[in-house]
């Protein structure tokens, strides 16, 4: 199977560490009364706080939260218009074990703690994989909140072969693959502003490669991004898509809309992702309204250098 990764986002082999689950049967206890009531689940708040503790690191998103990032986008990402209400975001990631394969390297850490914490909870772990993909955003500094949903069925069926990005493919092939999910130029253009925390570990693995930024400033959400992908300063690596689609006639106008524009940036990022978390759900039917539970939005303290969305195949 060959499922790339466009929207590069390398995690760490960190070490899979749980926090104290000391009133798990009351939490889901409230968590089947809040589904009645169609109000989010009191347990999602919990998560919450101990994925603060998991991602935030000095004031910035850590490699774990890169890895959350990247492990939602490979999840939902594998899935087109013409799969309907199957596949996308459930939880196949992990309970299909496609972190066992090569373009999910580096994911195992991440799915693991995941796993574990969904099973702890008592909660899906295609829930699990999309609120913490969702509150890794929030954490990292000048992130937004993105709308977020709680609710799918997961699946232990693999997803389909080729409806991930290839990082070696042809600007064009890339915009249909994005057309074919729903997504427009300036849907692919905002999500590709997420390697502004990314660091890639497998595209390049050259002596003083390993590790470089696609930005010069990973632990941060910012559009330094935009501006580095056409001009990239020293240490910052350019991966072949992202410089094809920031030269592209269509992908590139929304590209460098997002130029020195903080603002417009994350307001289509927040509504392009909250549509890609939803692949393979019937719209929000089923579903309960989550966003309240994640985090605030995190001030930048200090500049630190982090680690990478999908992986580039082999």
């Amino acid at each position: 199977m060959h499922l790339a990764n466009l929207l590069l986002l390398a995690s760490s082999a960190a070490a899979v560490s749980l926090p104290n689950f000391l009133d798990v049967s009351s939490l889901f206890t409230r968590d089947i009364l809040a589904r009645s009531s169609g109000s989010c689940p009191a347990v999602w708040t919990q998560i919450s706080k101990d994925l603060t503790a998991k991602f935030l690191t000095d004031g910035q998103c850590n490699p774990d939260a890169r890895a959350a990032i990247r492990a939602v986008f490979h999840d939902c990402g594998a899935w087109n218009k013409a799969q309907g209400a199957k596949g996308g975001c459930d939880g196949s990631l992990i309970l299909a074990n496609e972190v066992a394969l090569p373009e999910n390297n580096g994911l195992q850490g991440i799915a693991a703690y995941l796993q574990t914490l969904a099973s702890n909870y008592k909660v899906g772990v295609a829930d699990m994989i999309v609120f913490a993909g969702s509150h890794a955003i929030v954490t990292c500094p000048g992130g937004p909140r993105v709308q977020t949903y709680v609710g799918r069925k997961d699946s232990s069926t693999p997803a389909p072969e080729g409806l991930l990005p290839d990082v070696n493919a042809s600007a064009d092939s890339l915009y249909k693959l994005f057309l074919d999910k729903g997504l427009d130029a300036s849907d692919l253009a905002a999500l590709l502003g997420s390697h502004s925390t990314s660091n890639q570990f497998h595209f390049d693995e050259s002596a003083g490669n390993v590790g470089a930024p696609q930005d010069s400033t990973p632990g941060i959400w910012d559009v330094k991004y935009y501006s580095e992908t056409t001009a990239p300063p020293k240490g910052v690596l350019v991966l072949p898509s992202d410089a094809k689609l920031a030269a592209h006639a269509t992908v590139g106008k929304e590209f460098k809309g997002f130029v020195n524009n903080a603002g417009k940036w994350n307001g289509k990022f927040a509504d392009a992702m909250a549509r890609m978390e939803r692949f393979g759900s019937n719209g929000t039917n089923g579903l309960i309204d989550c966003t309240k539970a994640l985090p605030s939005a995190t001030n930048a303290k200090r500049e630190f250098r982090g680690m990478p969305m999908f992986k580039p195949r082999h």
